[in-house]
């Protein structure tokens, strides 16, 4: 009989729990698309004693996650614990330390620690493998790696973080304020405990870091991306979006330049009739944009018990089927060192800022623009009541620095109030 691949997993939450069920309900299906039984021989976890509606009774229990990597009967370690440092990286050490391969779903880890535990993993002889850690369920990293490997990436761009897309769709559908959709989302279990991971940006970044990392052999660098969350979206830049024909999403873009590697993670706006556009809820997508290829398009669920261990179990079959390849794409020790770059392609603004109802307060504002070199193609003044004035401008194809430039400017106009909100308009 085939000698199976016995699996240690550290970590039964949701996505923990969704591999055992992959594991017990599709046994006869993995041993024939591995070609050899696929079996969970020791789990570890926090809670022994908790109910997770999966029977865990015939796997070894540890109660210290690096004495599973140890273990003489694991050959894969599946990592599902999360957390950049900690037990995680402990785990992952030990692991390959013990000359065992590893899958893991752990974006923040591997945005920190990635070149590090790459060679470590190469210079063993281990896999290291993480589709998981990036767009859920979709195979985004194996098209990367593998289907995309003849080709010079020329962007990557998606929406990365299912629980941003989710707030901002839920806001322009039902027409409620920011503060309002955030709460329905935390009594939805869809934020982080720490919800700044989320609207923040970060967790997304993480994952951008990953995909920009493979994308254009580049060592992965987390502080290099520029980010910005949804926090200061406000209902009123979703329906001004919709009357632009635009809708608002957190966008990651990063592309390879001249100067440098230029990797954001921030709210931008996209045509309302594009993919990116269209894209409702808590599904993720990613463009993929090649020299030989053009653009290719993934979109799929980003999160949750099934479409995560699916793509865990999508690595844990190419190691029992032998198929094994640097993490990255590329030996670790090869990658490129970053050196960041601001973004300098030229591209539309949308600025949405408060003024003194007063004479001549949109042409200072104008004047201001005009001084930081940026032309305006759109204006709107809304109709108000009391003294402010709300204002909407679309810029003609600017830059990043001219835009803060110009809202540095604003400042000594006089007719400001409160902090203008600037939105890149992205072409997809």
């Amino acid at each position: 009989m085939t000698t199976p691949l016995r699996l240690g997993i550290a970590g039964l939450g949701t996505v923990g729990v969704g591999v055992v069920r992959i594991v017990q309900t599709h046994r006869a299906l993995l041993a024939a698309r591995c070609g050899r039984p696929v079996e969970i021989t020791a789990v570890s976890a926090r809670s022994r004693g908790r109910n997770r509606g999966v029977d865990i009774s015939g796997y070894a229990w540890e109660d210290d996650p690096v004495a599973l990597a140890r273990r003489d009967d694991v050959d894969l370690v599946v990592e599902l614990m999360g957390g950049e440092d900690g037990p995680a990286l402990a785990l992952t050490r030990a692991a390959i330390d013990a000359g065992k391969d590893i899958v893991t779903a752990n974006k923040a880890l591997l945005a920190i620690h990635g070149q590090e535990i790459a060679e470590a993993a190469e210079s063993a002889g281990v896999a290291l493998r993480f589709e998981a850690a990036v767009a859920g369920g979709i195979p985004v990293i194996k098209a990367l790696t593998e289907g995309l490997a003849g080709n010079a990436i020329t962007r990557v761009m998606g929406v990365m973080n299912g629980t941003c897309n989710y707030i901002l769709t839920r806001m322009e559908d039902a027409g409620l304020p920011y503060d309002t959709v955030f709460d329905e989302a935390a009594q939805l279990g869809y934020l982080e405990a720490d919800p700044t991971l989320d609207v923040g940006g970060i967790d997304a970044a993480h994952k951008l870091t990953l995909l920009a990392a493979i994308a254009f052999g580049t060592r992965p660098v987390f502080d290099a991306v520029d980010i910005e969350g949804i926090e200061r979206i406000s209902i009123d830049d979703i329906r001004h979006a919709a009357d632009l024909g635009l809708r608002i999403k957190l966008l990651g873009v990063a592309r390879m330049t001249g100067r440098g590697l230029e990797q954001s993670m921030s709210p931008c706006l996209v045509p309302a009739d594009s993919p990116l556009g269209q894209l409702k809820g808590g599904t993720n997508m990613v463009v993929l944009e090649g020299d030989s290829v053009g653009q290719i398009v993934l979109r799929g669920a980003g999160a949750g018990e099934g479409p995560t261990a699916s793509a865990v179990m999508g690595d844990v079959a190419d190691i029992a089927r032998g198929l094994r390849i640097p993490a990255f794409g590329q030996a670790a020790a090869g990658l490129a060192t970053v050196t960041p770059a601001r973004a300098t392609a030229a591209k539309p603004f949308y600025l949405r800022m408060t003024l003194l109802d007063r004479p001549g307060a949109l042409a200072r504002i104008a004047a201001a623009l005009g001084d930081a070199g940026v032309s305006i193609d759109r204006m709107r003044q809304y109709s108000h009541e009391g003294t402010d004035a709300p204002v909407i401008i679309v810029t003609h194809k600017t830059t990043r620095d001219a835009i803060d430039h110009a809202l540095g400017l604003f400042g000594g106009t006089g007719v400001l109030v409160g902090d203008p909100v600037a939105l890149a308009i992205e072409s997809v």
